[in-house]
């Protein structure tokens, strides 16, 4: 049997912009052997503990909304987006499930922001004023296949995935990624661990649980816009979906 990951729609507010980018997600779920379970966004709470009952994992994507400021101590910024209660309450409850009971999570775009959050961490509200200097378009990926490049930490999960067995070296796993963003994280969450930076300007662009008995992995970038042609994108999902198919619900603490 598949394994069953939530995902919940990736706005409530804004169709269009769901009805272009959920197909992408659910498309790269599938190609890895997985089976979405798509969390609508206007159920409430109870329905959706219900269906996430039967999920192995999460799968949390990118969103135009921005995460509301308050919820990490800070005002908000002129270039902030609104935020999408309902989407914020579909993945608290997806994250509350998650670690209560060690599923395997993944965050795209948004989604690392959310998981950061939720993590007591904190964002970036508008990178292109965070980091005056940079040349970076980190929001490139709007109009190219390929907008900046990003380094991987060779000693983290997420190189692990990454890297096939024929792939050697000692340094920084470089990758060139399609990116669509204007926040990051900025101070990293409780038990999560920087595994990724753009090398030209310091960005995070990745993080990754610490905690080595919970698959917990959030990307920067979008893989889900190049899982068809591109290897280490499918191997983020690939990766996902078998720490669902190797999770039992004995994994969860007591």
């Amino acid at each position: 049997m598949k394994p069953r990951i939530a995902i919940p729609v990736p706005h409530s507010g804004k169709p269009d912009y769901a009805q272009r980018s959920l197909p992408q997600y659910v498309r790269a779920l599938e190609q890895a052997g997985g089976e979405p379970v798509v969390i609508q966004l206007h159920e409430e709470p109870e329905e959706i503990a219900k269906k996430i009952t039967g999920c192995q994992a999460v799968l949390l994507p990118g969103s135009a909304a921005d995460i509301d400021p308050q919820k990490y101590g800070a005002e908000k910024h002129p270039k902030t987006e609104a935020a999408d209660p309902k989407r914020d309450t579909a993945d608290e409850l997806l994250l509350q499930d998650a670690y209560n009971l060690r599923k395997p999570v993944l965050g795209i775009c948004y989604g690392m922001q959310m998981l950061n959050v939720y993590n007591s961490g904190t964002l970036i509200q508008h990178v292109p004023e965070h980091v005056p200097e940079s040349s970076v378009n980190h929001a490139a990926g709007r109009s190219v296949p390929q907008a900046h490049k990003v380094q991987v930490d060779p000693f983290s999960r997420l190189a692990g995935l990454l890297v096939s067995q024929e792939e050697t070296g000692i340094g920084p796993l470089e990758l060139t990624v399609n990116s669509s963003h204007h926040q990051a994280a900025d101070v990293v969450g409780d038990g999560l661990r920087v595994v990724a930076r753009c090398p030209e300007d310091g960005i995070i662009e990745a993080v990754e649980g610490v905690s080595p008995d919970h698959w917990v992995i959030a990307v920067q970038w979008h893989p889900e816009r190049s899982c068809d042609d591109d290897p280490h994108s499918q191997a983020i999902f690939r990766a996902l979906v078998e720490a669902a198919r190797n999770y039992s619900p004995a994994d969860a603490r007591g």
